[in-house]
Order: structure tokens, then C-alpha cells, then sequence
């Protein structure tokens, strides 16, 4: 018995869902087609039509994943299990750059500004226009699609050049301003409003391509100008003002091509993990690994933390130490010291969601950080004491505020068989497990923790062995 296949509109069709009412359908789901098979007995007057037409969507569904390219896409959208202990981080609150948050009407203000920008942007040279501008964009738009992973549905061609064209300009002359001393548009906008559009620039799903900021900056390029990736090499101490000092002091010297950048949040990992030697790892060590103890607990074990660096003084380049140069070596960890404020959480989790979401890269130095971090507190006591070592410098409210920030921003990460910090916790594991490191611990804390109770306590031993030599003496002389 022959069969046909029909395709027919869901205003004519209800699919055969379990349990699934008509007013359901029409209200709650969207269905395209339905393919309906048809007893014929025999016949097959619309079989070759209908296999073309099946043919025809499956063939648009795979020229769209071609479009859409899993292995080209640099801007995610941040999956569930990083984004859903804290949404906030992932979202823009004063400016929507590329086409993710372009709907949000809370973002909307900020585009005035946008056309002034652009007003300035066209002012540098002559005979330059919008036109012009998405003609020269017109020719990325493929690449740029690519880019990004789920845009199909925000806007047409002509609305993502435009928006290109847009939020592109903004972002070159928000350089050039912060880099160049170029006149701000935006004096009249408070410092903290200033502060939010920076944070912003810095958000994974809130990115452009740099290749469409560097076309844009080539386009009105002075002779005089620098290449925007030097720009921000040379002065992204001005740019990324507000963010945590993360940064070894001689990544100024950082090499940066411009093709190697994929958006700005990359140009930032790239500064930060310049310099770093990768863990090499065999995949077997994965299975050794434990959990480190906490920083309390590691103290009672007798280790000892030290502070290294001098991430939160002024910028000083014989100071090469970076944020990832934790060290354990004879009972004492070293951990460069970290400023905690508004702006940690964020650029801290947006810099893992690209490296979790990120197929290219290999040693994941923020998340391995991360990490590390979140197996040292455990609760507003391990903070206490990497606050007293010098280590943390908090900027937010109480201590337990900064214990909750580390033990969620690592929901979701996972830890691999090259985990960055695995031989430092491997050796901090082993130290604390021998029973003579946590005898002498207990020895010191309880008898000599302060210089009067290790008086006291010396007092006391001395006094002790007089009072033994006395005895001795005294049965000696007894017995002549």
C-alpha cells in the first residue's frame, strides 16, 4: 500500500500531541507545518511534489546552520547553569551593544547618544556618510551573523547594518575618548552611570566583532592614529579603569594583533593570561584530584598564607606578578592580593562564560581561578583571615558578602584534567593530611600565639625543668 506525504498549515491541522488540546496549540505553540501520511492505495499523485517540498525545508534548516556556524560563533548567549545564580551579571543596564539586548526598552535612552556619536564618527572625514558606511558593513554582514549564535528572529538586514553601523561607531569613539583625550559626548552623564557603560562594554552577550570595530576605525583613521588593537594594549589601564587590577604590569607589552581579537571582553582575557605557561596535565590526574580544604581549615593544618604582589597599589612595571601566580611551597601559600568590589562579580563572570562556552580555549585561567578562590572560603571566617594576611581587600559590605560571591560565581564551571591550580592543590592536600604539620599548628596556636602567651609558655617549660633539676638534686643528695 503506497503512501503520500502532505503538508498542510496548522490553521488546518491539529498534530496528534498526547494530551495536547486545540486552544493549547493556538495559544501556547507555534508549529509551522505538519506532515501528514496519507493512505493512496496505490496511487501517488502528489509524491514526487511533496518529497520536493520536504526536500526544499530541510535543505533552508541546513543552509541556516550553515549561516549559523557552531564552530565561527565568539558571542554566546551565557547558558542556564552560569547564568542562573546571578542573571544580573550577564545583563546590560545602561547601553544594548549588537543585537542580544536591542529590544530592551530599559536601554533605550542611551540611543541618542549613539547618533551622536555617529554624528562625530562621519565628521572625520570628508565626503564620509551612512550610506557609504553600511555599504563597506554590508560586506560582513555573513561573517558577522556567524558570530553570534541565536539572532535570526531580532531584525531584518537593513536594521542589523544599521545597528552595526550604530553601535560599532559608539564603541570605536568611546575608545578613542578614553584613550585619545578626545572631548567626551557624555560629560553631562554622572561618574556612576559612566561606570555602568564600561561594565557594560565588558559583558559576553553585549559584544561586537572587533573586526567590525577595526573596519569602522580604519575607515577614519588619522595619519597620525595608532591601530585601535595598540590603543587598547597601550592604554587599557584608562579603558578598564574600573575594573580589578587582574593584570600583570608588563602586559602593556603584550603583542596583539588585530585579527587575533575576537571582541573586546577577548582583548581583555588575551592582556591578562599573556605570559602564562599552561598546565600540562595527563587526563588520568583529573581522577587524583580532591577538594582542598579551606583556608581555616588549611591554617589549623598549619599552613601558612602570604601575600605577593602588589596588584592593588599603583600601576608599576618591574611588578610582574598576575592575579593566577598562587603558589604553595614548605607549608606557605602564596596568593597575589585582590581588590573585591561592584565590579568583580561581573568581569569575573563573563571572562569564565567565554572561556566555559569558548571551543578554542584550552587552559581555562578564570574559571581554574575561580575555582581555587571557592575551595579557599567556604564562609565569612576564610575571608576573615586572607582579609588579615593582606590578600583580600574588600570594597563590598560584610565579609559573608564576599564568601557568597566566590561560593556562586562557580555554579556551573567545570573543573578539567588540566586544571591550572591542580599540582597547588595536590601539594596543599598532602601537607595538611600529616599529622606532625598539624601537631606544630596546634602547638603554636594554642601556646604561642601571640608574643605574652609564647612568654608565658617559655615561662612556664623553664620553670618546669628548674623545678625537675631541683627534684633530682634533692633525691641525690638523699641518698649520700
Amino acid at each position: 500500500m503506497a503512501h503520500s506525504i502532505e503538508i498542510t498549515s496548522i490553521d488546518n491541522q491539529i498534530p496528534l500531541l498526547l494530551q495536547t488540546e486545540k486552544n493549547e496549540i493556538e495559544e501556547r505553540r507555534k508549529v509551522d507545518h505538519i506532515i501528514e501520511i496519507k493512505e493512496t492505495n496505490g496511487q501517488d499523485p502528489l509524491g514526487s511534489q511533496t518529497k520536493t517540498s520536504v526536500n526544499q525545508i530541510f535543505d533552508e534548516m541546513f543552509e541556516d546552520l550553515n549561516n549559523l556556524s557552531i564552530t565561527s560563533c565568539t558571542i554566546f548567549k551565557v547558558n542556564v547553569g552560569l547564568r542562573e545564580s546571578n542573571p544580573d551579571a550577564y545583563t546590560p543596564k545602561m547601553i544594548s551593544i549588537g543585537p542580544y539586548h536591542k529590544k530592551n526598552p530599559q536601554l533605550r535612552p542611551m540611543e541618542k547618544y549613539k547618533l551622536l556619536y555617529l554624528q562625530r564618527f562621519l565628521q572625520r572625514k570628508e565626503g564620509l556618510d551612512v550610506e557609504s558606511c553600511i555599504n563597506e558593513l554590508e560586506t560582513l554582514k555573513k561573517e558577522t551573523i556567524k558570530c553570534y549564535n541565536d539572532i535570526e528572529d531580532l531584525c531584518d538586514d537593513s536594521q542589523f547594518l544599521q545597528m552595526l553601523l550604530l553601535d560599532g561607531c559608539f564603541v570605536v569613539e568611546f575608545i578613542r575618548e578614553s584613550t585619545e583625550g578626545e572631548d567626551n559626548i557624555i560629560n553631562n552623564i554622572d561618574d556612576c552611570a559612566y561606570s555602568q557603560i564600561l561594565r557594560d562594554l565588558m559583558l559576553l552577550e553585549n559584544q561586537l566583532p572587533f573586526f567590525i570595530l577595526n573596519k569602522l576605525h580604519h575607515m577614519t583613521k588619522q595619519v597620525d592614529e595608532l591601530p585601535l588593537a595598540i590603543q587598547l594594549n597601550d592604554n587599557s589601564f584608562i579603558f578598564y579603569s574600573n575594573l580589578p587590577k587582574m593584570f600583570r604590569a608588563s602586559y602593556r607589552e603584550t603583542i596583539c594583533n588585530a585579527e587575533n581579537i575576537k571582541h573586546l571582553l577577548h582583548a581583555v582575557h588575551i592582556f591578562s593570561c599573556h605570559g602564562l605557561n599552561p598546565l600540562k596535565n595527563s587526563k588520568n590526574d583529573i581522577t587524583k584530584h580532591k577538594v582542598m580544604p579551606n583556608a581555616t581549615e588549611l591554617s589549623e593544618a598549619g599552613v601558612s598564607f602570604v601575600e605577593v604582589g602588589d596588584l592593588l597599589g599603583e600601576v608599576n612595571l618591574e611588578d610582574d606578578i598576575s592575579l593566577f601566580d598562587i603558589k604553595f611551597n614548605n607549608g606557605f601559600m602564596a596568593i597575589p592580593s585582590f581588590q573585591v568590589d561592584d565590579d568583580t562579580e561581573t568581569i569575573l563572570r563573563n571572562l569564565i562564560a567565554y572561556e566555559q562556552q569558548s571551543c578554542d580555549v584550552e587552559t581555562k585561567y578564570f574559571s581554574d581561578y575561580a575555582t581555587f578562590i571557592d575551595y579557599l572560603i567556604d564562609s565569612d571566617k576564610d575571608v576573615n583571615l586572607l582579609r588579615q594576611k593582606g590578600i583580600i581587600e574588600s570594597w563590598m559590605g560584610e565579609n559573608k558578602d564576599v564568601a557568597s560571591l566566590f561560593n556562586k560565581i562557580g555554579n556551573g564551571v567545570g573543573v578539567y584534567y588540566n586544571f591550572y591550580y591542580h599540582e597547588e592543590c595536590i601539594k596543599a592536600i598532602e601537607y595538611s593530611e600529616k599529622p606532625w604539620n598539624r601537631m606544630k599548628a596546634n602547638l603554636k596556636h594554642n601556646y604561642f600565639s601571640s608574643p605574652w602567651a609564647g612568654a608565658s609558655t617559655m615561662a612556664a617549660i623553664m620553670l618546669l625543668i628548674l623545678t625537675t633539676i631541683q627534684t633530682i638534686l634533692a633525691f641525690t643528695c638523699t641518698f649520700k
